[in-house]
């Protein structure tokens, strides 16, 4: 069971019951909406809160937390993060269009990313954004920038730590062989970045990030080390503190077994300050990028059981949330389990004893199933089944399989006077469907090749009319 927080009183859980009857009784979901995701408004502001004092009472520096934005691209969640005093960790075009939709200002955004186009790299300098560069290549496009226009953007340069994966290779970003970074332990690497730092006095950032979901805590403390000694050893090269800043990355692993907290930034801050000491003790200003570890535990997917089944003697509950709304846990579900509760018709904890089932999505292959031989009550048709620790790449992530539609998205504040919502993300129609799958051009593609005088193959794009019974007739493509 969960503690009650600092802030309401109230456990998590304690909420996410409450906004689960609310959204059935105000209609959120139902026989007509049958899916939707909840964000719990207070469970956000409390992790902010969390982060932000757990690195102020290990340093008095300046510390800038950039919500990762791969982890929850919402315009909403992004401002009420920044309302919290946090800013945003870019990695393209389109993220980098949400945080400044969302307010956040050049001097809270860094740009991270392994494939930035001399565009993407133009436009953050001449708005002053930070960069952190992944390879010497996209060094010596930074050189040439700099060389022809001043730019009030920190600049720093990514490192790989090459210090080994963690439990999910796909998520381990420190491995020998990492596409991020530069990889320190390559032949001639370290020299290299040094020599690079001595000759760009404009270089003042080291950025590593060794952790992520299933990497333990001391892997990752393990890489932050290995940034400061670089840094140390660099600006004792030149002969001054050039780098001022290190950019610790993010990636704190989340428990998805259990409503509990762990590990807490207060444990990693800590722990960071006994492993890396003159890391925390002013002498550098520090930049953070969590992502999923401050929203992933504050959302829930609500999905109704639209037929209970039985198969080859196990029960199937088939609901409207599966792939298209958690296509990790569905692809690779030992990697990424979900946990799932079990709501009535009105929206309350369903009692009755645990059974063995399946809970299947609605997509066109077998695959789609959010648990398998859980034990759970029994889901009837009706019931609800609400999909936990959602709040990071799962909802606000739509893969759109069969065509489903994106959920809509409620934050929602319980309180003992009730439940409010408001929509962060509003359900998608089928019109807009139709809209991003070329339904303003139906008849793109009707049309024949024709030739004209020039060289053989030479030709020009003629569209086909349709014949009288409304046919489109000829050779086509």
């Amino acid at each position: 069971m969960t503690e009650p927080d600092a802030m309401t009183g109230t456990p998590a859980a304690a909420r996410r019951d409450q906004a689960v009857r609310a959204a059935v009784e105000q209609g959120l979901v139902g026989p007509d909406a049958p899916l939707a995701a909840l964000l719990d408004v207070t469970g956000i502001r409390l992790g902010a809160a969390s982060l932000t004092s757990a690195f102020a009472a290990v340093t008095d520096a300046p510390v800038l937390h950039a919500f990762a934005v791969k982890a929850c691209p919402l315009v909403p969640v992004l401002r009420l993060l920044a309302a919290q005093g946090l800013g945003a960790e870019v990695a393209s075009p389109g993220e980098l269009a949400l945080a400044r939709a969302a307010g956040i200002g050049p001097g809270r955004t860094v740009l991270d990313s392994p494939a930035k186009t001399p565009a993407e790299l133009r436009e953050a300098l001449a708005l002053g954004i930070a960069v952190n560069a992944d390879n010497p290549q996209e060094l010596a496009r930074l050189d040439a920038l700099v060389a022809t226009a001043a730019t009030a953007s920190p600049l720093g340069l990514r490192v790989n730590p090459q210090l080994g994966a963690g439990s999910i290779g796909a998520l381990s970003t420190a491995t020998r062989t990492s596409k991020f970074g530069v990889g320190l332990r390559d032949e001639g690497a370290r020299e290299w970045v040094v020599e690079a730092y001595a000759a760009r006095p404009w270089l003042t950032r080291l950025h590593t990030h060794a952790g992520s979901q299933g990497v333990p805590l001391a892997l990752m403390a393990e890489g932050v080390r290995t940034a400061y000694e670089l840094a140390e050893e660099v600006n004792a090269r030149v002969g001054r503190r050039q780098i001022d800043t290190v950019d610790l990355g993010g990636g704190l692993p989340v428990n998805f077994a259990s409503d509990a907290e762990s590990p807490t930034y207060e444990e990693y801050a800590r722990l960071l300050r006994a492993e890396v000491p003159g890391l925390f003790d002013g002498s550098y200003a520090l930049v953070t990028e969590f992502g999923r570890s401050l929203l992933a535990k504050h959302g829930t997917v609500l999905a109704r059981v639209e037929y209970a089944k039985t198969s080859g003697g196990r029960p199937i509950a088939v609901t409207h949330a599966g792939v298209q709304i958690a296509a990790r846990t569905v692809y690779a579900p030992a990697s990424w389990p979900l946990r799932i509760a079990a709501y009535g018709p009105k929206g309350r904890p369903k009692p009755g004893p645990p059974v063995l089932q399946d809970v299947a999505g609605p997509a066109c292959f077998a695959g789609d199933l959010l648990a398998e031989a859980r034990l759970l009550p029994r889901l009837e048709q009706g019931d609800y089944a609400a999909v936990l620790d959602t709040g990071a790449y799962y909802f606000a992530h739509h893969y759109a399989y069969n065509s489903l539609a994106r959920p809509g998205v409620y934050g929602f504040t319980a309180s003992a006077d009730g439940v409010r919502f408001a929509v962060v993300r509003e359900p998608q129609t089928l019109a807009e469907i139709v809209a991003e799958s070329g339904g303003a051009t139906p008849d793109a593609l009707l049309f024949q090749r024709v030739h004209t005088c020039g060289p053989v193959g030479a030709g020009r794009a003629v569209p086909r009319a349709p014949d009288d019974a409304g046919t489109y007739r000829g050779p086509g493509l």
